[in-house]
């Protein structure tokens, strides 16, 4: 520093003063900046960091005529003179001309010391009154080019205490991991779209009834909702993982007992639960979609196709008693046939297969 520098902060007006006064000076008038934003915006506003810099250094800071006290606006008026000595803190006094303001009267600045003071103020807890965390801290790199952070730094900070909520934190977390993983999940749809585009091309010719994203009840002791891709056909349903690699796991029309005619309730999730027959590794299937429309076309497929598939299944049962009789196998050689039909299984295969 030397004698009859200008300097200015960007916020307020500039000082001008010899080395002994501008440290106090510096940090009087940055301090009018506390009580200053709260009530009004910034004095000087503008894209151009120069051209506020210009205004900083030749324009006036005008207060409106209405909204402060009258101890308000002197305070304000006196931390924001333009000339160092008629500043409020700067007259001979220091910080004791500040406190002592009539804005501060009433005010026992030992207990504002202890930090046992109540404040006028407490916000909601949790209450994240900012903006987002990244707009908070994206500085300008012109602003910290060439700043380096020294151990004395550190020391100004070792004893500072600080609460910092659950839900700011959460906000960290949360944005942190938005923009971590932005470019992932883009690579991830992108490479699922082209898939899902590929096999609806070449399921365009098949027999599926319906094909698409659904999520099955598995892992550890069938506790989670994993990610699966179902194709269903009228014979079989085949689910694949979530990547379609891999062969699928299939699942006869004749190997399901039952599918719910409802939806069903499992872990708060509406479901479609495929009750199989016994001898089985699984007993029951699981599925859940969040999108409620497909859900219901996936339940109202499944019951189709597997009512249909019985249908077919009990008509060529009857077809094959009509022709070869109850007792037919043609596995088995002319010797090794029972000698004789039960003509009351024959009576009742004819009477039920009267209509085909």
């Amino acid at each position: 520093m030397q004698n009859g520098t200008v300097f200015a902060t960007g916020s307020g007006p500039p000082l001008k003063s010899d080395a002994k006064r501008m440290v106090n000076s510096l940090i009087i008038e940055n301090s009018s900046l506390f009580p200053h934003e709260p009530l009004l915006p910034a004095p000087f506003q503008s894209q151009d960091k120069n051209e506020i810099d210009k205004m900083t250094l030749t324009q006036d800071i005008e207060l409106p005529d209405q909204g402060f006290t009258t101890e308000c606006r002197d305070l304000l008026e006196g931390l924001l003179k333009r000339s160092v000595h008629e500043r409020l803190g700067c007259r001979g006094r220091g910080a004791e001309e500040v406190r002592t303001h009539p804005f501060f009267k009433g005010v026992d600045w030992q207990v504002v010391y202890l930090r046992r003071m109540t404040p006028p103020l407490i916000p909601p807890r949790g209450e994240v009154n900012a903006a987002d965390a990244f707009d908070i801290g994206n500085f300008d790199d012109d602003e910290v080019k060439g700043v380096k952070l020294a151990e004395t730094d550190a020391d100004m900070y070792k004893n500072f205490n600080i609460t910092i909520s659950e839900r700011w934190q959460n906000e960290i977390a949360e944005t942190v991991f938005d923009v971590v993983n932005q470019d992932a999940d883009k690579i991830e749809m992108k490479k699922k779209s082209k898939q899902k585009a590929k096999l609806t091309a070449d399921e365009k010719d098949s027999d599926v009834i319906v094909h698409g994203y659904i999520k099955k009840l598995g892992g550890p002791f069938t506790s989670a909702w994993q990610t699966k891709y179902g194709k269903l056909y009228p014979s079989r349903f085949e689910i694949y993982a979530e990547n379609l690699g891999g062969k699928p796991d299939l699942v006869f029309m004749d190997q399901i007992e039952e599918v719910s005619a409802d939806l069903q309730q499992v872990k708060g999730e509406n479901a479609i639960v495929i009750r199989l027959r016994d001898g089985f590794k699984e007993n029951k299937i699981i599925l859940t979609n969040q999108d409620e429309i497909s859900l219901k076309e996936w339940h109202t497929s499944l019951r189709t196709a597997h009512r249909v598939s019985v249908e077919l299944l009990q008509r060529m049962g009857r077809k094959a008693i009509k022709i070869y009789g109850i007792n037919h196998d043609p596995m088995l050689n002319e010797n090794d046939r029972p000698g004789s039909v039960n003509r009351m299984f024959l009576n009742r295969a004819s009477s039920v297969d009267s209509g085909i």
